[in-house]
Order: C-alpha cells, then sequence, then structure tokens
C-alpha cells in the first residue's frame, strides 16, 4: 500500500557532504512524523533526526549542527542534508515514515525504506 525509497548514499571523505532523499508513496492520506534511522555493523538501528509535519525536529546529540532534516509535506519526501561527515556515521540510513492511510484514518502505520548506505572514508 505504501513504498518508502531512499536515495543518495555513497562513499565520500572525512569532511565532505551529501544529502539523502526519501518520498513515500501510495494510499497516503498523511503523513505524520518522517525520520532518518542509520545502522553501522554489529549495532542496532537508532534515531539520527525526525521531523514532524508541522516542521518541528529533533536531533542525535552526535548529528547536531551537522546534520539537517526537511520535509515536503506536498510531495511526502524528506531529506537530510549530511555535512562535516566522520568515519564514525559510516552506517546503512533508513528513512521511516509514520503514515495514515485513507482506508484506515484512525490509525497510523509505520514504514520503512530498504536503506542506503553511507561510507565516510578517513
Amino acid at each position: 500500500q505504501v513504498q518508502v525509497v531512499e536515495s543518495g548514499g555513497g562513499l565520500v571523505q572525512a569532511g565532505g557532504s551529501l544529502r539523502l532523499s526519501c518520498t513515500a508513496s501510495g494510499s497516503i492520506f498523511s503523513i505524520n512524523d518522517m525520520a532518518w534511522y542509520r545502522q553501522a555493523p554489529g549495532k542496532q538501528r537508532a534515531l539520527v533526526a525526525l521531523i514532524t509535519r508541522n516542521h518541528g525536529t529533533k536531533y542525535a546529540d552526535s548529528v547536531k549542527g551537522r546534520f539537517t532534516i526537511s520535509r515536503d509535506n506536498a510531495k511526502n519526501t524528506v531529506d537530510l542534508q549530511l555535512n562535516s561527515l566522520k568515519p564514525e556515521d559510516t552506517a546503512v540510513y533508513y528513512c521511516n515514515a509514520r503514515v495514515v492511510l485513507f482506508t484506515y484514518k484512525t490509525t497510523e502505520f509505520s514504514y520503512w525504506g530498504q536503506g542506503t548506505q553511507v561510507t565516510v572514508s578517513s
């Protein structure tokens, strides 16, 4: 019913920048929170940044001041600008969308993308 697709990952040197994009599509009535998570090898998936429908934001302490999350409600997209990248930012980055469907307007469903690899070399 809903597809979430990320793009924009890649290999970058430390200090460089990347921009990740995510689009949700399907039987979407509205989207509440949208977020980016990441999972490094051997570690649990963790929240990187979250943005509410009203554009309130929350960031992990490790990325504050370096990453910026933004969204376009009309296009059902969320972006993550990654600046001043560090080797410890290397991970698979996942987009998450909390979606209200046309067919279940009283319930919120969580959808994940397939992930995009970000690798930062030292």
